[in-house]
């Protein structure tokens, strides 16, 4: 019979089915190589209480000290009439500070026989205020007994490991299952091959798990810790090298442009000139369209750097040269937009084969999911014959029934809406896989590049065009100040007296229903017990109140698209003054008549979301001001996130401010599906050499063995990191 390998045992049978049962419901963990993997956030020397001055308000804190005194004091209460309510005070020291703990009723006998002053023990509880004074109220509590054999100094000067716990599970109770599991840690395979390992001077696996969970010296949890990044740094790089090689094995048609073709007649209409940055990522575009094997870029740029324009010129260099471009938006708001502005630049150039079109024009089509059935069957005529060389639309590009003549380019707007599952969809609709450009505003620091969207090769547009204006960004604290928020009405009318237009975004749409669980999030939602203000209440208390007399109308992602479409058009040709608005404007709206953005309860949305947004003015040649609306108390995250976007346009900067509040395991989507983040101990900002040094290894290492035959394991560490649930997040990109 074959034996269960000792990583792989399940804990229930290792550690009984209570504890296992807590371990997998609150932390993920279900085997014993998970647990051996759940790392110490960080070590307590024994007898150093984490300094008092230092104990975070409202966080679960651990704490190593002894006690002081204990007094037990009877009061009378509603419930104890008669003066037998009972209250045990325990006073506990590190020799740096003083902390009360108390205990209230039938819980304080046990604690009352066994805290004596002078008792050392592990306290862990939710740090609160009372009266001024910090104390953990009904803390758990471990007591230290050492042996008898063991010294005072030793004891003292041992590191305890504490771990990411659970209200569930102590600290303590994760240390006592991980002492059980250690020996197994013998028995790990180790995924780095050996010349990477001895050539960087690591530690063997087994033993940086040993020196991570029973560190002697601060020294071994240095060393664990360089060893288990690479680790993780380094299989995730493996898991990207292998599908960029196996992208590199395609083929596919390569794409030069006509000397005059289509491209020249378009650069000769152009009424500017491209920037040095469009010129160079131009460049890298057309060099990957050249050649026989499907190019893979990703095109970062920031709100308003000109990536459509870049995208366009790829799309008639690929029709220059016979094949068919499709470019795919997230929503049909984007996808109509996309059409519009890129009829409107070609001209002439986009109404091949029509009346007073050009000789060497070609046929711009839209396809949406909600197009008339006339106009759907004609586009797909257009497709099909090779009519339109030039195709935008949402998804409905990829269902079946789209047929293309020669398919050589896909252009995918906002990666981070659409799979890859869906970008092979469109691939698979080509003769020969068509070369894939993606595009994204989201500003990603490199390391996150190489991390997230590590299969493809990066180019970035930081130049903003000539006649791009400044935004202004400011906070209005709407509860501390609520006159800022009467001036912030005051000052969009003065913006459409002066011609201009405005935005107001709000967080929620405002005609579902309700749903508590829905409306309450984080915990600052929580704080607040108010759900998120919603479009339609606050397009109607504008009409009536601080901006009535202006034309206001509202948009958000549940009215026919027809309805959107009229909303957008009235609102490019100036006839509405106000558009109340959810997301659906974040990304790729151009009004460049609208100056200013108001973003009601601004705290609800990301750092890059409010980016996007904000990049929606300031788009022509008038200052955009953008007002960020909070009711959150001046010290809270919220607002320390909201005026880090106030104070700078820079995406990049803002990117890693996002990251370093987010945590890096986001970085990698887990934390949104609700499993165990990937990222452990690698950080993606701090660690960027390691990412950087792990993609070479990578590269060279499936260069040399594409199917790793030689480094078992590497594989198994690799079918560990793409189960299914990272299989499918890396595929999101």
């Amino acid at each position: 019979m074959d034996l269960v390998p000792a990583l792989e045992e399940p804990l229930k049978k290792v550690l009984g089915p209570a504890t296992a049962k807590v371990m997998a419901e609150h932390l993920g963990l279900h085997s014993v190589g998970d647990l051996l993997h759940h790392y110490p956030r960080r070590y307590e020397e024994r007898g150093q209480l984490t300094h008092l001055a230092d104990l975070p308000m409202d966080e679960h804190v651990t704490v190593v000290a002894q006690v002081a005194d204990a007094r037990l004091h009877t009061f009378a209460s509603a419930k104890a009439p008669r003066g037998k309510g009972q209250r045990l005070e325990v006073t506990i020291t590190d020799g740096s500070g003083r902390l009360q703990l108390v205990f209230f009723g039938h819980g304080v006998h046990k604690p009352h026989k066994e805290l004596l002053p002078g008792t050392r023990a592990m306290f862990a509880g939710k740090v609160s205020l009372f009266n001024r004074r910090l104390q953990l109220a009904h803390p758990a509590y471990e007591l230290l007994r050492g042996d008898a054999e063991e010294t005072v100094e030793t004891w003292a000067g041992a590191l305890i490991p504490l771990y990411p716990a659970t209200a569930k599970l102590e600290s303590w109770k994760i240390g006592k299952a991980i002492q059980t599991v250690l020996p197994s840690a013998q028995e790990a395979v180790d995924p780095l091959p050996e010349s990477l390992r001895e050539g960087r001077g690591l530690l063997p696996l087994p033993e940086a798990l040993l020196k991570i969970h029973r560190p002697h010296t601060k020294a071994d949890i240095a060393d664990a810790h360089a060893r288990l990044k690479w680790d993780e740094a380094f299989v995730l790089q493996v898991a990207l090298a292998r599908r960029r090689h196996a992208d590199a094995q395609l083929p596919a048609v390569p794409r030069k442009p006509a000397p005059d073709g289509l491209l020249s007649a378009f650069d000769d209409r152009l009424p500017f000139t491209l920037t040095d940055g469009q010129q160079k990522v131009s460049k890298e575009i057309f060099d990957d369209l050249a050649t026989d094997h499907p190019m893979h870029r990703l095109l970062q740029g920031e709100v308003g750097s000109g990536k459509t324009l870049v995208a366009l010129r790829a799309m008639l260099a690929v029709v220059d040269a016979g094949g068919q471009a499709a470019m795919l938006a997230p929503t049909e708001v984007l996808a109509q937009q996309h059409h519009r502005s890129i009829v409107e630049m070609m001209g002439e150039l986009a109404e091949g084969g029509m009346l007073g079109g050009s000789e060497q024009g070609t046929k711009v089509t839209l396809l949406t999911g909600s197009m008339g059935t006339a106009a759907r069957r004609q586009a797909m005529l257009d497709l099909v014959t090779g009519e339109a060389g030039i195709v935008i639309g949402t998804h409905a590009l990829i269902e079946d029934k789209v047929q293309f003549h020669d398919l050589g380019l896909v252009v995918v707007d906002e990666q981070h809406r659409f799979g890859v599952e869906q970008r092979d969809a469109l691939r698979g609709k080509g003769k020969q896989p068509p070369h894939l450009l993606v595009m994204t505003a989201t500003p990603i620091p490199r390391t996150v590049a190489m991390t997230v969207f590590g299969d493809l090769e990066t180019s970035v547009l930081d130049q903003l065009p000539a006649g791009r204006s400044p935004i202004a960004s400011h906070v209005v604290p709407a509860a501390d100040k609520p006159h800022f928020l009467t001036r912030a009405w005051e000052r969009v009318r003065e913006e459409v007296e002066n011609g201009h237009q405005a935005y107001v975004v709000c967080p929620r749409i405002g005609d579902e229903e309700d749903d508590p669980k829905k409306a309450r999030k984080s915990a600052e939602d929580e704080a607040e017990k108010r759900p998120p203000l919603a479009v339609l209440d606050i397009a109607d208390q504008l009409a009536k109140g601080p901006l009535s007399g202006l034309r206001v109308e509202v948009l958000h992602g549940r009215m026919h698209p027809d309805d959107k479409d009229a909303v957008m058009r009235r609102f490019a040709a100036g006839e509405t003054h106000v558009l109340v608005a959810t997301t659906v404007i974040e990304v790729g709206v151009n009004v460049p008549n609208a100056t200013a953005m108001v973003i009601m309860d601004a705290d609800r949305f990301g750092v890059s979301q409010l980016h996007q947004l904000r990049g929606r003015v300031g788009r022509g040649s008038a200052a955009g001001l953008c007002l960020l609306v909070s009711e959150m108390p001046e010290a809270s995250p919220a607002r320390q996130r909201l005026n880090a976007v106030a104070s700078t346009l820079d995406g990049f900067e803002l990117s890693r401010i996002d990251l370093e509040q987010r945590r890096e395991g986001d970085v990698l989507g887990q934390a949104q599906s609700g499993a165990r983040t990937s990222l452990r101990v690698l950080a993606v900002i701090e660690d960027e050499e390691i990412i950087a040094e792990a993609r070479q290894e990578a590269t060279a290492v499936v260069e040399a063995d594409p199917e790793l035959t030689g480094l078992p394991g590497l594989r198994t560490a690799l079918d560990a990191l793409l189960d299914e649930e990272r299989e499918q997040y890396l595929e999101k990109g």
